[in-house]
């Protein structure tokens, strides 16, 4: 079900899915792309939790992405939504953008994340290991670094041109105020002071991987469990960067198993 939900006083207008109606209050955030509209991974999950996926401002209908200038803003964000949502603490699960800004939200807080899941997260550099520039890469190039196998259905679907002439350019006008928005965390690397704040998180950690990322590499999980004192690392094999969407029964299994025990 779509929402709109007032926040900072009616300052901030944001869009926000929800997913299942029982169980324990599960926050997702978002990657760079933003929520695709598909996301069956969430409905499966709303049906163990109450699972609350709001786009971030200068996402989709969300208002406000002016407020917003750093992972700080981002963070403090979503702890006003909980707020106004009467809702103290949840399960926060955050993929790749999501994964990193999940991550500053639990180490500003220590009480507000029950348990975290990072998914592909963003938030380190390796010198030896880069992540490739995501902001200069086009259309024909996303997809042999986003998904386990760039041939697939699932991958031509994602990265579909519209014919029509009005629907493509509504494409890129929303893909141009997304990553707008994305790199004020991602562009022209994604460290912006997780490694020093990392340490604080208290929350049992999964720190989840597609085993064929191409975008950030798996090696990057060890930078996680290395800052995170209660983290421990699964990798899914038949998957990239795109895990959730890739392999959404093994991803769903995966975080289910992790909340649940």
């Amino acid at each position: 079900m779509k929402t709109i939900q007032k926040v900072r006083d009616g300052k901030l207008s944001v869009e926000m899915h929800t997913f299942g109606s029982g169980g324990e209050p599960l926050l997702y955030l978002h990657g760079a792309g933003g929520l695709l509209g598909v996301d069956p991974f969430l409905d499966e999950l709303g049906k163990d939790f109450r699972v609350i996926a709001p786009h971030l401002p200068g996402f989709g209908e969300s208002t406000g992405g002016e407020q917003i200038d750093d992972v700080i803003d981002a963070a403090l964000f979503y702890h006003e939504l909980l707020d106004e949502l009467g809702i103290d603490s949840a399960h926060i699960v955050g993929h790749s953008m999501g994964g990193m800004l999940a991550a500053e939200v639990a180490a500003l807080d220590v009480s507000r994340a029950k348990k975290l899941v990072l998914v592909g997260a963003a938030g380190f550099w390796l010198d030896e290991n880069p992540i490739p520039d995501f902001f200069a890469l086009d259309l024909s190039e996303l997809g042999s670094y986003l998904f386990a196998d760039p041939r697939s259905p699932l991958a031509r679907m994602f990265l579909a041109i519209p014919e029509d002439m009005n629907q493509l350019a509504d494409m890129y006008v929303e893909r141009v105020k997304r990553l707008s928005m994305a790199s004020k965390f991602l562009w022209p690397i994604p460290d912006r002071g997780l490694k020093k704040r990392a340490y604080r998180i208290a929350a049992p950690t999964l720190v989840l991987w597609g085993a064929s990322d191409r975008l950030i590499p798996p090696v990057y999980a060890g930078e996680f469990t290395r800052h995170i004192k209660h983290a421990r690392v699964q990798t899914i094999e038949g998957a990239g960067h795109m895990l959730p969407y890739e392999q959404h029964d093994a991803f769903c299994k995966a975080v289910r198993g992790f909340l649940k025990g």
